[in-house]
């Protein structure tokens, strides 16, 4: 979103902000990430210290929960009639945006909020975010900033014994985001502090060292997964379970090897268990029922995950602008699910020559492999959009440094993943020829370099 300058809310000199009145999460997935993020309509003045919302009208849209939210701001004191002449044309945009069949009542009846904050309990509620879920992170929050202000020890340690109702998954989940957010903000003492923070909460607390002995149990299981190495049967992962010290380390286990848990395992377990001796039977029976309630468990949780994953990427598809959304919510990218959702995706495209998806889905990958990009990547491009050999030649000479054995590497690669798209996909065809041209030509330079040598 473009930087507005405006007034500082209470010195008024000017400075700049995100301003932003509609928030369409079925179009823009990444529109309430910004809103509750404090991302826009939210102002720091580097003059007088100010930090606060701005006020501005506010039209919030999610078709899927059927809300359609207005807030405007008492400050701006305007009467009934012009603060429907700002609003109304928003929420016209709203429904503009909806297709026929996804037109329902609820858009003739938003709910105006008085508040800003009640506003952002019902977005929150309709997630199943509780208004006891918001005290209950407040608090932590709370209890994290007067952690980092004390800087004895012991009082510290002391503060960690009182609070140790609120050191749960989610203190530790927020507290990892927190770390995470100062690295990539570039603070790093603070990162460092709460690094070392972490260290006293795992150490103190009854949560923090169950956690800490799952994260041993994790290495544990690491260590004696790479001690067999390329000798892992199904046979010798039931003799690993077998021989599984604990529960705790039997899950570690089942979570690293997942994969092999299938069928032909099964059968492996219950021909042993119809061998065994009557007491050995019992503790083999018992291991089964362990390794499938185990087994049932994580394949639950990655179907939800899957579940997840895939309207994420079916409302960046439907979004008017798939790159501008796919950049707004580039950390979510950043898990194996979503890329396996989307992977199929393109190969259902694919096959059922639907171009006009396929494009959209090559839009996403080609959006997060620039983020991600090497600068060689880049110098492929150029090459690719280059009218002629001639340019291309005068690109390379610009970039003689980057002219390797890898670059050439790198082209080849990127035909290899294009070619089974060809012959269903024009555009995939096309691309190929672009870059076998530019092959051809990275290839006649680095020769003509090598002669001159």
């Amino acid at each position: 979103m473009p930087q507005s300058q405006i007034a500082c809310p209470r010195c008024r000199q000017p400075i700049t902000a995100q301003v932003e009145q509609l928030f369409d999460i079925s179009a823009d997935p990444g529109a309430k990430q910004r809103l509750l993020g404090r991302v826009s309509n939210y102002a720091r003045c580097p003059f007088c210290g100010f930090e606060g919302p701005i006020p501005t009208p506010i039209v919030y849209h999610d078709n899927d929960k059927e809300l359609l939210l207005t807030f405007f701001p008492p400050d701006l004191g305007l009467p009934v009639n012009e603060q429907e002449k700002m609003v109304g044309p928003l929420i016209t945009q709203v429904m503009n945006r909806l297709p026929a069949e996804k037109r329902k009542g609820y858009l003739l009846r938003p709910h105006s909020f008085l508040t800003y904050q009640s506003m952002i309990e019902k977005i929150l509620e309709a997630d199943g975010v509780t208004k006891e879920m918001l005290d209950g992170q407040q608090k932590r929050i709370d209890f994290i900033q007067r952690l980092l202000q004390t800087t004895a020890a012991d009082v510290r340690a002391e503060m960690i014994k009182e609070n140790a109702a609120l050191l749960d998954e989610a203190f530790f989940g927020m507290f990892n985001r927190l770390i995470e957010a100062a690295i990539q903000s570039g603070q790093q003492p603070t990162a460092q502090a709460m690094s070392a923070l972490q260290e006293e909460l795992l150490e103190g607390s009854e949560y923090g060292r169950q956690l800490r002995g799952q994260f041993q149990e994790i290495e544990a299981a690491v260590k004696t997964l790479q001690e067999v190495g390329q000798g892992l049967t199904r046979e010798k992962l039931l003799e690993i379970f077998i021989a599984a010290p604990s529960d705790a380390r039997l899950k570690a286990l089942v979570s690293l090897t997942r994969n092999g848990l299938d069928y032909s395992f099964f059968q492996i377990l219950t021909e042993q268990i119809e061998k065994a001796s009557s007491d050995e039977r019992a503790n083999l029976e018992a291991l089964r029922e362990k390794l499938l309630d185990l087994t049932n468990q994580m394949d639950k949780a990655l179907e939800a995950q899957m579940k997840a994953a895939d309207e994420f990427i079916e409302q960046i598809l439907n979004a008017p602008d798939v790159s501008q959304v796919v950049a707004q919510n580039m950390e979510q990218f950043n898990n194996e699910v979503i890329a396996q959702v989307l992977e199929t995706k393109m190969r259902e495209a694919t096959q059922k020559q639907d171009n006009d998806r396929l494009q959209k889905i090559q839009q996403i990958v080609m959006t997060l492999q620039q983020a991600s990009a090497p600068p060689e990547l880049e110098l492929v491009q150029a090459l690719v959009d280059a009218p002629d050999e001639a340019v291309m030649e005068q690109i390379l000479a610009q970039n003689e440094s980057m002219i390797t054995e890898e670059l050439g590497g790198m082209i080849g690669s990127l035909m290899g993943q294009m070619e089974p798209q060809q012959a269903e996909n024009p555009e995939a065809a096309a691309l190929i020829k672009k870059l076998e041209a530019a092959y051809r030509v990275v290839l006649k330079y680095q020769m003509k370099k090598n002669l001159s040598q």
